[in-house]
Formats: structure tokens, C-alpha cells, sequence
């Protein structure tokens, strides 16, 4: 290759690169999807909380701030002299530095609570991403939907111009009656009349999906061209995905750290039966120079026991409620992954019987109904009979394939599936 060839073809892969590069997202979900991770603000904010909620891991065990205590002992010497404010001055000083220290493991239990709470974040922007995801997914679905209902809806007009040219020659010819033509007339409004809507419909999904990616509501999005292959039905049973969304749904996760930090709360209840320790030390100054060192040791005495006795009863009844809402929880999102996985394996069913059966069947009835209206045997009736049932059924094997991502997107969200 010569050196001129090779340039021109460097040049055309820059073209080439510069206009994919350039090209407006949405042919794929995978593109929106790409786009709703790193743009979104909700998804940030989730992430921003989560890293704040690990960053109180280590106060939340760490010992308190110790204290100081500057005490100015007889100010006035005895009434031997007025009184004063400066530490070589007055009868003695005493600086006394103190700290606290929980014991008994308390310090533990509650880093242990802290480290529970960063993780239920943690799983909280999980499913927060999830849920945008779903999102993205099930719009982007819609949208196709509306498009491929476009698409077939200027099919179906360009098939009723032609049918109302049909009336109008066997009318002037003498061969039907006014009323084919009206039909035929009213017929191809009505189709008109739904393109209007279909194109409403669309700005709406528009709009609504831009917002998902943090654009402009009337940012360009192209045309989707690819729905994402479904997942073999084997992959998709019951107890397949049942398995999935225990191990890897973060809605259960969190619910089980909060039973994890219920008991470490309950824990450290108990152990508040049990006192602190407060240590100091106290250098006390006379004149101008240190002449005494006391030592102290402080405890609490947790004597209030009813109120502890309420306490540990609250911290139980608390573990109590947090094992109920995960029971309650993991119940609810079986039912609802059965019921999303029965839908999609009957979707399934029902593409494979329009495609197979339902679409060849109206296809050749609206040809037989073409050929028996233009030699007169079939009335015109029949015929837009015919013309309605092919286009209801191409339209619900439209809805039938975007209710398949719907379904497959909400199975994902439920199994913790991020792709």
C-alpha cells in the first residue's frame, strides 16, 4: 500500500470515528445506560452519602476528646491580699487532665453499629442505581415501542391509501357503492388521527428519558434499532432467580446489615449495665513551680435501672422489627419475581404464537380479502376487516417484545443485575 493510500485511509477512520463519536445516544440501551451511570445526579448524591456514612466508622469507635481543668485555688491568699487571677500569684493551681474510657467492649459495638450503617448506604446507592437503570431500561423500551408503532402506523396508512383508491375506481367504474369510499375516507383519518398521538406519545418518552440522563428535555436521542437479547428460558427459572435475588439484591442486603446493627444496639445496651471509667491526672502549682501530682479515677454508677431495664427492652423490640421487615421484604420481592418471570416466559409464548401463526394467518386474509373485493365476492367491510386484524396483531407483537425488556428489566433490578 502506498503511502498515499494509507493516509486517505487514516483519514477516513477519523471520519469515521469522529461521526460515532458525535452520534447521538439511544440506538442501544446499553448507550443510555452508559450515559444514566455517569451523569446522573441522584446516583452521585447516593454515592456521596455512602462514602460519608464509612467515614464515620472510625469516630464512632474512637475514644472521646480528653479535657483540661484549670483550677485557681484562693484567689485572695487567706484575705491576706486582694483577689488574683494569675497563676503564680494565687494560694495553687490545679491542671487536671482527664479522659474517658468506655470499657467492656462498648467502643467495638458501636464501631460495629457505624460500620453496619455505612454498609446499608452502601447498598442504598446500590439499589438507587438500580432503580435508575430499570428506569432507563423500561423507557427505552417504551420508546422502541412507539417508534416500531410509527412505523407500522405509516404502513398501515400507505395500505388505506390504497384502499381508498381501490373504492373510489370500482366506484366510478360502477363496481361499489359511496359508502366503501366513506369508510375507506374515515378509516385513513383515523389512522392519521393516531400518528398524531404516537408522535405526543414520543416527545413525552423523549423528554422523560433525557431527564433519567440529565440532558435537556429536547436533547437529540436517535431512533432505537436493537432490543437486548432474552436471557434462555433455563437461566430463568424460579428457583434460579429466587437463589440470585437472596444472594445479590441490595434491598435484602441492607435489611440484614440493619438486623446485624439491631443486635450490636441490643449488645451494647446491656453492656451500659456496666461502668466507665474516667481517669486524670492533676498537677497542682505553687508559686511559680509544680509541687503536687494527684491522680483520679472516676466511674459512672448506673443505678437508674428501670431506665436501663426500658432501654434493653426497646433495643429488642427494635431487633424484633428489624427481623420482621426482612422477613416481610424477602416475601414481597419473591412474589414479585415470580410474578415478573411468569409474565415474561407467557410473553414468550404469546411472540412465538403471533409470530409464528397469528401474523402469516391475517396476512393472507388480507390478501384474499384484496383479491375477492376486486372481483366483487368479498364487500368492503371484509375488507377493512382484514386490514384491522393484521394491524392489531403486528401492534401486540410490538407491545409483546417491550414488555419483555419491561419484564427482563424488572428481573434484573430484583436480582441485583447491573448490566
Amino acid at each position: 500500500m502506498s503511502r498515499k493510500q494509507t493516509q486517505l485511509g487514516l483519514a477516513v477512520a477519523a471520519v469515521l470515528f469522529a461521526a460515532t463519536a458525535h452520534a447521538d445516544p439511544g440506538r442501544s440501551v446499553e448507550e443510555l445506560l452508559d450515559l444514566a451511570r455517569a451523569g446522573n445526579p441522584t446516583l452521585r448524591a447516593a454515592q456521596s452519602e455512602a462514602e460519608a456514612a464509612r467515614e464515620r466508622i472510625q469516630p464512632a469507635g474512637a475514644l472521646p476528646d480528653p479535657m483540661l481543668k484549670i483550677e485557681l485555688m484562693d484567689l485572695t491568699n487567706m484575705g491576706e491580699t486582694g483577689p488574683r487571677f494569675s497563676p503564680s500569684q494565687v494560694g495553687s493551681t490545679q491542671y487536671t487532665i482527664s479522659q474517658q474510657l468506655p470499657l467492656w467492649g462498648k467502643r467495638e459495638l458501636r464501631r460495629g453499629q457505624a460500620e453496619t450503617q455505612a454498609r446499608v448506604a452502601g447498598h442504598g446507592a446500590e439499589d438507587m442505581t438500580l432503580e435508575l437503570l430499570t428506569l432507563v431500561k423500561r423507557g427505552y423500551a417504551q420508546y422502541w415501542q412507539v417508534v416500531r408503532t410509527q412505523a407500522l402506523s405509516r404502513e398501515i396508512a400507505e395500505l388505506d391509501e390504497q384502499l381508498e383508491k381501490l373504492a373510489r375506481t370500482r366506484y366510478a367504474a360502477g363496481l361499489g357503492v359511496q359508502q366503501d369510499v366513506i369508510r375507506a375516507q374515515l378509516e385513513l383519518s383515523m389512522v392519521r388521527q393516531e400518528q398524531i398521538q404516537l408522535d405526543a406519545e414520543r416527545r413525552s418518552l423523549h423528554a422523560m428519558l433525557n431527564g433519567l440522563l440529565a440532558r435537556r428535555a429536547d436533547a437529540p436521542l436517535a431512533d432505537p434499532q436493537i432490543l437486548r437479547p432474552l436471557p434462555p428460558a433455563a437461566a430463568l427459572t424460579i428457583e434460579a432467580l429466587i437463589a440470585r435475588l437472596k444472594a445479590r439484591n441490595p434491598q435484602i442486603a441492607a435489611e440484614a446489615e440493619k438486623i446485624i446493627g439491631a443486635e450490636k444496639g441490643r449488645e451494647l445496651t446491656y453492656r451500659n449495665r456496666l461502668p466507665d471509667l474516667n481517669l486524670g491526672i492533676t498537677p497542682v502549682q505553687k508559686g511559680s513551680g509544680l509541687r503536687e501530682w494527684q491522680l483520679m479515677f472516676e466511674v459512672n454508677l448506673p443505678l437508674q435501672f428501670e431506665t436501663r431495664r426500658s432501654q434493653e427492652r426497646e433495643a429488642a423490640r427494635m431487633l424484633d422489627a428489624a427481623q420482621a421487615r426482612a422477613d416481610s421484604l424477602e416475601s414481597r420481592l419473591i412474589a414479585e419475581l415470580s410474578g415478573a418471570a411468569l409474565a415474561l416466559e407467557s410473553s414468550r409464548q404469546i411472540e412465538a404464537q403471533t409470530e409464528t401463526t397469528l401474523i402469516p394467518l391475517t396476512e393472507a386474509s388480507l390478501r384474499a380479502a384484496l383479491v375477492g373485493y376486486e372481483n366483487g365476492r368479498v364487500d368492503f367491510a371484509t375488507l377493512l376487516e382484514a386490514q384491522r386484524a393484521i394491524r392489531k396483531v403486528k401492534q401486540d407483537l410490538i407491545r409483546v417484545r417491550a414488555d419483555q425488556q419491561a419484564r427482563l428489566a424488572d428481573l434484573e433490578r430484583l436480582t441485583g443485575d447491573t448490566q
